[in-house]
């Protein structure tokens, strides 16, 4: 079932401890079918070394287990309420990525202080209100705070970001954590340069009509 999503949702997943934003179990990505509204999502404690694409598993959007043997993630709900609330999200990736998890740790959005940051992400990367993991409890409150980005810190936890696929979701993840790290290091030395408002509109509207290929 749903082998092409299968594949990409897996491969995604491998690409977590290779860019160093996962160590030993922690972290997932699922994908959403659109077609189906399945939800294809990384099994619960399983080494990423040791996944393979059929050990990925699926779920309908109330989380019921339709394909697989393993336990789903234990983030598994936290996904579907997003997926439930956001049509446009059909991809998303949780992190525990050290530089990124140090603003959610102290509970602080990462500022503009970068052109790669308005390009990308058109704006600070906001930071949502501590709740609990297992349940419905953060699905709720990235929904309540993320806003237009494509990324939040959740307090106290960790980084989730949402794309139109799971690549997507992916490439800001890895975005994500090399430039917290840069506004980090930034930090250590002083009181990095906030970007104005209107120019990191104005990069990030050019960013997105304009970069790549058409």
């Amino acid at each position: 079932m749903l082998e092409k999503l299968r594949q990409e949702v897996w491969q995604m997943n491998l690409e977590l401890p290779k860019n160093r934003l996962v160590t030993m179990t922690s972290g997932n990505v699922s994908g959403r079918d659109r077609g189906t509204n399945y939800v294809v999502i990384k099994p619960s404690g399983v080494k990423y070394e040791d996944l393979k694409s059929s050990d990925m598993v699926v779920v309908d959007l109330e989380g019921k287990v339709i394909e697989g043997e393993l336990r789903p993630s234990f983030d598994t709900l936290t996904h579907l309420y997003v997926y439930r609330h956001r049509q446009d999200v059909n991809g998303i990736v949780h992190t525990h990525s050290n530089y990124a998890t140090s603003f959610a740790a102290l509970g602080e959005p990462i500022p503009v202080c970068l052109t790669a940051m308005a390009d990308q992400f058109g704006g600070p990367i906001p930071v949502g209100a501590y709740a609990r993991i297992g349940e419905e409890e953060i699905g709720k409150e990235i929904i309540r705070s993320i806003g237009e980005s494509p990324a939040i810190l959740m307090k106290n936890h960790g980084v989730f970001t949402l794309g139109p696929s799971p690549r997507t979701a992916l490439k800001t993840a890895v975005m994500l954590e090399d430039l917290a790290k840069t506004v980090f290091l930034a930090m250590l030395r002083g009181a990095p340069l906030e970007i104005p408002e209107e120019e990191v509109k104005r990069a990030h509207k050019k960013y997105v009509e304009q970069y790549g290929q058409p």
